[in-house]
């Protein structure tokens, strides 16, 4: 089912409603962890708040097809001004700024990229189907958001959301496997040191 007109039905104006509120959340928590340019809490936030996001997406991806009325977007003003948050989360996230993905698995060509850059676009974007849904431009907004999801921020997420786990994941496993080691070494070392004290291996 195609979706042509600016009105919608009851049930995509909820659906419409419930990603906006998703957005919204989004789009404040990232400015948020911007302004707090806390890396140790800040990684795990942008983790979680993707996440959220992408749940959105995948309902976006869920719903029928919907069309544009014309070739141009309806007007509603300029962008957000994103480069002071952009820059902020670059200071925030540091050496681990910088990353690699692959963009289609199926054409696998690798990508390099900064995850501030990217966490700015996939604001752009869904700021963009948040003025058209204030707007009161339902049908605009969520071609829009299942447009540009499909095309752009939907990978750019994932991308972002597997090199933000990948930072949690040898933050963590490397201090536990670490520590692991540390632990055999010093078993090891009273072992030797019982056997020294008792005279050594008996036969």
């Amino acid at each position: 089912m195609t979706v042509h007109s600016t009105d919608v039905d009851d049930q995509t104006a909820v659906v419409a409603a419930q990603v906006a509120a998703q957005i919204e959340d989004f789009l404040t928590a990232l400015r948020a962890i911007a302004v707090a340019r806390d890396p140790g809490r800040g990684i795990s936030l942008l983790l979680l708040e993707i996440s959220q996001v992408l749940l959105a997406g995948a309902r976006l991806g869920a719903q029928q097809d919907f069309v544009p009325r014309s070739d141009y977007q309806p007007d509603v003003g300029p962008e957000a001004d994103l480069d002071e948050m952009r820059m902020a989360l670059a200071e925030m996230l540091g050496d681990v700024d910088t990353y690699s993905f692959v963009f289609d698995p199926y054409v696998p060509e690798v990508v390099e990229s900064q995850l501030s850059d990217d966490l700015a676009a996939i604001a752009t974007d869904l700021e963009n189907g948040l003025r058209h849904y204030r707007a009161g431009d339902f049908a605009e907004a969520m071609w829009w958001w299942q447009f540009s999801y499909v095309s752009s921020w939907g990978n750019l997420a994932g991308a972002a959301l597997n090199a933000l786990l990948s930072v949690v994941a040898h933050d963590r496993l490397d201090v536990e496997m670490a520590g692991s080691l540390e632990a055999i070494e010093a078993d090891r070392l009273r072992t030797a040191e019982a056997l020294l004290d008792s005279g050594g291996p008996t036969g």
